[in-house]
């Protein structure tokens, strides 16, 4: 039985698969101002009916303003760490760049061993190791001292540093010339005297940049003491946007506010020691 076609199709089509032919007033159904009008009279009677039954959530500029002194505090942590990691490796970094100086052979040997270990081992890897090892308390006299986990990120940041300070030192007294070490030899200056008194504070402006530039990379590096559960400032600014309820719009602007602190922070230093390097050169 074929099905009529009342648009000129062809019998035995059915009539859902007929083309589908517009209405001659089609231009009706466009939007019209007088429509746009009418949406935005509904969407502002809809936002403040829907504001007052619930809570009225805070922009996020207002959210930063709000948790910035909670904020601040964590990012006074990650620079309290990176002050302490810096101040243990730079004395231990001396001392194994000093050993890997020395005369001998098995001193030298085990100094450039950690030297390289420490030094080309990921810094997170190096963390871990610390933060799962070391107990969370030791006894000293039958004295028990507890090590919290900033203690042993501290620690755990400062093995990388003494590798780097380490390599520093190395360098900048392999870079001082000979002469130095004949002049003081002819003036019966021992070994020790020598490097004490005459090659160590010729390094001194040799080793300032480029120990800046490894602070300014521990100060970025402290961040990562959030993964192994240290309270620093990205742990705080995790917990503000799960008190925010984990809105996805203040993702951005408060992990922007932390980036803009360690720029604030670290950007001066790196500019500074670019200033010391013009200053410093050796020719």
């Amino acid at each position: 039985m074929s099905v009529a076609d009342p648009q000129g199709g062809r019998p035995g089509d059915l009539p859902v698969l007929l083309p589908f032919a517009l209405p001659k007033d089609h231009a009706a159904a466009r939007l019209r101002p007088a429509h746009l009008w009418l949406l935005m009279g509904l969407a502002l009677v809809a936002v403040p009916a829907w504001a007052q039954g619930g809570t009225a959530a805070l922009s996020p500029l207002e959210v930063v303003i709000k948790w910035a002194p909670l904020l601040l505090t964590g990012f006074a942590s990650n620079v309290a760490i990176s002050l302490m990691a810096m101040a243990i490796g730079t004395v231990a970094g001396i001392g194994l760049g000093l050993a890997m100086l020395a005369e001998g052979r098995i001193l030298p040997r085990l100094a450039w061993c950690a030297t390289q270990v420490f030094r080309n081992v990921p810094w997170l890897v190096l963390l871990f190791f610390v933060m799962f090892l070391v107990p969370f308390q030791i006894t000293v006299f039958g004295l028990r001292v507890p090590l919290p986990d900033w203690v042993k990120a501290t620690f755990g940041f400062s093995l990388p540093v003494m590798a780097n300070v380490a390599e520093i030192v190395r360098g900048a007294v392999r870079s001082v010339p000979n002469t130095q070490w004949e002049a003081a030899e002819s003036l019966a200056f021992t070994r020790r005297q020598t490097m004490w008194r005459i090659i160590l504070p010729q390094c001194a402006k040799r080793m300032l940049p480029p120990w800046m530039n490894v602070y300014a990379l521990i100060a970025m590096a402290t961040v990562q003491a959030s993964i192994v559960g240290v309270t620093e400032m990205l742990t705080l600014t995790a917990q503000v946007h799960a008190a925010e309820g984990g809105r996805p719009e203040l993702f951005a602007p408060l992990y922007g506010f932390a980036l803009l602190c360690f720029f604030l922070y670290c950007y001066p230093i790196d500019r500074f020691t670019a200033a010391l390097e013009r200053r410093f050169e050796t020719r």
